[in-house]
Parts: C-alpha cells; sequence; structure tokens
C-alpha cells in the first residue's frame, strides 16, 4: 500500500509516534435505551492531526506494513485509557484489541493492572472487544486467555459481529459478556427485512447466551425505534453522537426524545418472500406417494404383477441407476392388456415398449411458483399420468396430478394469510401480530378498515384482470398516504385493507387516500360509462341497478390506552370494531366515519344479541 508520493516527505515510524506521544483519543457515547443514559464510551485512535496517518485505517496499514500492529494496538489502549482517567469519564471504557493483541495482554496482565490502579481506573470499567481484523489459529487457548483477562473484572466483548471472523462459533465457545452488532445489519433496517430477521436471528441466540447485544451504527430515528422495540437495549452511532476528544455527557434531546417515542414500530415484513417465493420443500412431502420402481430390463408381466399386488398404485416409475427415464399409467397400461392375445403377445417383451420415455418430473426442492408454472403449461400428461418425484436426481417416489393442485392450492392459501399475492400486503397474521403488539405497549393508534363501495359490479361488468388493477391502485393510494415507520398497512383479502394509524395527522391522510382514489379510479371506466357517471349492473337480488363509480369508504376505531394498562382489548375484537366502523362509513357521503373503540365494542354486543339492531341504528345515523 502507498501512502505517499515519490516527492513527498517519509512518514514517521509508527514506534517514533508512540515514543513521542503523538497519538490521541477519542470518544464515541453507547446510549442505554432504558431511559437514555450513557452506558460509556468507546475509546478510539487517532494519528497525528492533519498529516496522512491521522485516520486510523492508514495509521493501522502503515503499522501493519512496518509489523507493529500488536504495539499500537496496545499503545492507544494506553492512550486512551489515560485519556479516560484524565477527562474523569463516567460509565464503561470499550476498547479494540485483535486476538493476537489481547493474547499479548494476558501476558503483561499484572503490569496492566497495577497501571491501571495508578490511574484510577479499576479493570471492571473496562470492556475488551475482540475486533475481526484476522483469524484465531489456536482458539483453545485464546479461550483460556480471555478467562484471565475476566479474572481480572474486565468484561469481554465480541465486535463487529456478522462479518468477517465474528461468528457464532467464537460467540459459542467464548460466550462473551457483550456482542456488538455490525452497522451493516443495522444501517436501514426498518425498511430491510432481511437485516430485520438476521438480527432477530442474533437476538433469540443472546437471550438463550446471556449476552447483551449493542446495536452499532445507528444513524436515523428510524433505525432506533425498530432496534428499541425488538428489545435491544444498547446502540451507538452518528444518531447519539459521534466520536470527539471531548465525549458528551449526555445524549441529545432528538435522540432522547426517539427513545422515549410513545408510538411503536412497524417491523419490516418478509412478504414479497412469502408470498413469491415460498418453499416448496413441504409441497412436495404432501405430494409423495411412496412406490417401487421397476429397472428398465423389467418386461410388461412384471408391470402387471406389481399393479395386481398394489391395487391402489396409479403408476409405476421406470429407473436405471436409480434415475427415472419413464412411467407407466396404470390405466392405460390394464386398458391395453384387456385386449384379445395382448398379454400372450407382449407379455415377455421390455416394459419400455408402453412407456412414457419422457415423464414430467419434480423434484423435491422444486417451489411452488415453479409447480404452479407446471400447472398452467402446455404440457398436461401429469393430470393423467402423474408424475415422477425425486431428490437431487434420484428417484424418490410418485404423485399425481390431483395432488400436485391441492398442494399448490395450499401452500398459497397459507401464503395469502402472511400476504395477499395480488398486492403482496401483509396479510391477516401479520395484521392480528401487529395490533397485540400496539395493545401490548399500550400505545393510542387508529384501526381503520377501508372498503371500495360498487367494487363488485364493476369486478362483474368488467372482469377480474380489470377487477385487480383496481385493488392494485387502491394498494398504492394506500401506501402513499401512510408513514412506514408509523402506519401499518395491510391487505384483509378481496376489497378490504386495514390501516393500524399512529400518525398524529391519520385523519388528513385517511381523508387524502379516499380523495386520491376516488379521482383516480374513475380512469378505469369506459368513456362512456365515464360520461354515465356509472355502469348498469344488478344488485345482489338480481334487480337492475345503476351503480356509481367505485369510491373508498373508511371506517375507523379510536383505541386509547386503558389507565390501569391492562389490556382489555384483543386483535379480533379491534378489527371486528373497525369492521363496524366501515359499515357506517359506507353510509356517510364523504365515505369516513369515526367511533371510539368502547363505541364499537358496544355495537358488536348489541349485534349479537338483535341481528337487525346495528342495522337500524345505522339508519337513525344516516336519516
Amino acid at each position: 500500500m502507498s501512502f505517499r508520493s515519490p516527492s513527498a516527505a517519509p512518514l514517521p515510524g509508527v514506534a517514533d509516534l508512540i515514543a513521542q506521544h503523538a497519538l490521541s483519543a477519542v470518544f464515541q457515547p453507547i446510549v442505554d435505551f432504558d431511559g437514555g443514559a450513557i452506558l460509556g464510551y468507546e475509546g478510539l485512535i487517532r494519528g497525528p492531526a492533519g498529516s496522512p496517518l491521522e485516520a486510523p485505517a492508514a495509521l493501522f496499514a502503515h503499522a501493519a506494513h512496518e509489523g507493529l500492529s500488536t504495539e499500537l494496538e496496545h499503545a492507544a489502549a494506553r492512550t486512551c485509557i489515560h485519556a479516560f482517567a484524565k477527562l474523569n469519564c463516567e460509565g464503561k471504557l470499550f476498547l479494540n484489541f485483535s486476538a493476537e493483541a489481547i493474547l499479548k495482554l494476558g501476558e503483561t496482565r499484572d503490569d496492566t493492572l497495577a497501571w491501571l490502579l495508578r490511574l484510577g481506573v479499576p479493570a471492571e470499567r473496562l470492556v475488551v472487544e475482540l475486533t475481526e481484523q484476522c483469524a484465531i489459529s489456536d482458539i483453545a487457548g485464546f479461550v483460556q486467555m480471555v478467562a484471565a483477562v475476566r479474572e481480572t473484572g474486565a468484561q469481554f466483548a465480541l465486535d463487529d459481529y456478522g462479518t468477517a471472523n465474528a461468528s457464532m462459533n467464537l460467540w459459542v465457545r467464548l460466550q462473551p459478556d457483550i456482542v456488538k452488532i455490525d452497522r451493516f445489519f443495522i444501517h436501514e433496517i426498518a425498511s430491510d427485512p432481511l437485516k430485520f430477521e438476521a438480527v432477530r436471528a442474533m437476538q433469540h441466540f443472546a437471550n438463550s447466551s446471556g449476552a447483551r447485544l449493542v446495536a452499532e451504527g445507528i444513524e436515523n430515528e428510524a433505525d432506533l425505534i425498530v432496534i428499541r422495540d425488538m428489545g435491544i437495549g444498547c446502540g451507538q452511532g452518528y444518531f447519539f453522537g459521534r466520536p470527539d476528544a471531548v465525549p458528551l455527557t449526555r445524549i441529545a434531546d432528538e435522540a432522547k426524545q426517539a427513545i422515549r417515542a410513545e408510538h411503536i414500530a412497524v417491523f419490516p415484513g418478509q412478504t414479497r418472500s412469502v408470498a413469491a417465493s415460498p418453499s416448496g420443500g413441504m409441497a412436495a412431502a404432501k405430494m409423495l406417494v411412496a412406490a417401487p420402481a421397476l429397472p428398465r430390463q423389467a418386461a410388461n408381466n412384471d408391470v402387471l404383477d406389481l399393479f395386481n399386488r398394489m391395487p391402489n398404485l396409479h403408476a409405476v416409475a421406470i429407473v436405471e441407476n436409480d434415475e427415472p427415464i419413464a412411467l407407466l399409467n396404470r390405466r392405460a397400461f390394464m386398458d391395453r392388456y384387456a385386449l384379445p392375445y395382448h398379454r400372450e403377445l407382449f407379455g415377455k417383451r421390455p416394459c419400455l415398449q408402453f412407456a412414457n420415455a419422457s415423464p414430467v418430473v419434480i423434484e423435491k426442492s422444486m417451489t411452488v411458483e415453479q409447480m404452479a408454472k407446471l400447472l398452467a403449461s402446455d404440457d398436461q400428461r401429469y393430470l393423467a399420468d402423474g408424475f415422477v418425484i425425486t431428490d437431487g436426481g434420484k428417484y424418490l417416489g410418485l404423485g399425481t396430478g390431483e395432488s400436485l393442485v391441492r398442494a399448490v392450492t395450499e401452500v398459497r392459501i397459507e401464503a395469502a394469510r402472511y400476504a395477499n399475492p395480488l398486492t403482496f400486503l401483509p396479510g391477516n397474521i401479520p395484521i392480528s401480530s401487529h395490533i397485540a403488539r400496539l395493545l401490548g405497549n399500550h400505545a393510542e393508534f387508529y384501526a381503520c378498515y377501508v372498503d371500495l363501495n360498487h367494487f363488485k359490479p364493476f369486478n362483474d361488468q368488467y372482469g377480474y384482470w380489470q377487477g385487480d388493477e383496481v385493488l392494485k391502485f387502491a394498494a398504492v393510494v394506500l401506501a402513499d398516504i401512510c408513514d412506514p415507520t408509523r402506519d401499518f398497512l395491510g391487505h384483509v383479502g378481496g376489497d378490504d385493507f386495514l390501516i393500524l394509524f399512529q400518525s398524529e395527522d391519520w385523519q388528513a391522510r385517511a381523508q387524502k387516500a379516499i380523495a386520491n382514489f376516488n379521482a383516480g379510479a374513475q380512469r378505469f371506466y369506459a368513456d362512456a360509462d365515464r360520461a354515465a357517471g356509472g355502469i348498469h349492473g344488478e344488485d345482489r337480488r338480481g334487480n337492475p341497478t345503476f351503480f356509481g363509480f367505485v369510491t373508498m369508504a373508511i371506517g375507523c376505531v379510536r383505541v386509547r390506552p386503558q389507565p390501569d394498562q391492562r389490556n382489555v382489548y384483543s386483535s379480533e375484537m379491534i378489527a371486528s370494531a373497525a369492521a363496524l366502523a366501515k359499515r357506517r362509513a359506507k353510509h356517510e357521503a364523504a365515505g369516513f366515519f369515526l367511533i371510539d373503540v368502547e363505541e364499537g365494542e358496544a355495537l358488536m354486543h348489541m349485534a349479537t344479541a338483535t341481528p337487525h339492531a346495528v342495522e337500524e341504528s345505522e339508519a337513525r345515523t344516516v336519516n
């Protein structure tokens, strides 16, 4: 690596920088989310100000070039500790060490402890962070050295978890007190479902191992609130403070307000991957019929004997080297054998004579979407013949056309509970889960049930394809008015959506959605129908009726925290109350209606006691 041009002055040696005390320390706060107090600081080193070696990356690269990496690490630690003591900082001091530097630290443990005592910094205030700079060759010896460091009272942390050598293997073997999650996983976690799931997996393991998690790289409020609501207790990043020679003693009001924010995070959902490409493993297992296969040398009499012994077997596969090469359908084979003299003429001939030499083959790992494409293809032989299921190309068993259709349908129905296959919005299970989180955190929110008026007549007139376009347009309109960090949008099914608002201007957002949809939906009509103001059709009783344009109605339920902090409502009750409010909204000229959850609860009791009472109440409201 080159640090200077040929004409530039030579760079000072790392040993000279250490001897001349030319290194300086900066500190970045690590914040405890329980109240927003500063738990401690990470000590970081800087080279001479204004020089090419000021940045730590350049400084450590220069040290590596000179073979003085470990010496620089120890000098950096001493510089940080000395500055920390001089500043009289409170809390813990986190120090970065490579595995090699930790080994050497263990060798000088007694001298280091005496030096710390003279400075007035007890070892209990230190956290030794293992960085991911290099692999550990002697892990057993390193485990012993970490134990020796802990005996001094210092804590041990695994830094930059999730990258390079900071692996679960080390986590299990070293059993750190603290694990710092690398900033890659934290940056934009509020909008990245994969990062969210990765961090949640780390959190589950931390709960099992007893380690405390610190999220590195927090730079904005949205990421902070997601991390906070996941249950991770500490964080570090520019949102709280940048590294500085004079560290902050308290975080900024903006950060403290974000930590104490009353609204809960909307976790990023895995809607696309769940809906678009669910695994086919479970579907293949449901379809599998365990059935014997015959070798290619088998005769037709062998096939007949097998079908007679196994009357429920719909087909038999012909294999060579455990790989399927043909398929014989039972019905076609037995019909052929029923012909006069057929057995006498063909019984001893090879079974491949009447077999389908290019059967439909489904690999066990095939995704449901790939299976669905097979259903829609021109090759429909599987409906009559069935198909072969393989595992790594080797024969596993058989399947029927009926089982294929059933398996694809069941998996898609299950996927739709999590994400709507048309709009990819969260389905009923994520909706219920988020309502439960809101109730469990005693958050104030507005559950808004969205429905489209006159959608069925439009669907009947223009067809399902055009109806789907209207639903996708409604989803776009609703998503556009939601704050993704505060408002949860789900698709219940058909033309029903549910928004769980935490935005303070939620009502203006809902009314904007109604206005935008009502204006935009008219473009889906033919010119003549648009000029007429709607379409002619039949009502639910078959009577000729004129229907206006498709419009949006939103019924809202206000849910406020209970004074005694008890959860007196359920997800199902909230959704049902919102559905009742939606029925009221469909009668309102503005397409909007708001009730308190208590009123919704009373209406539901009324509806249970007297089925027509709600309709009568609605009629009185409209009149």
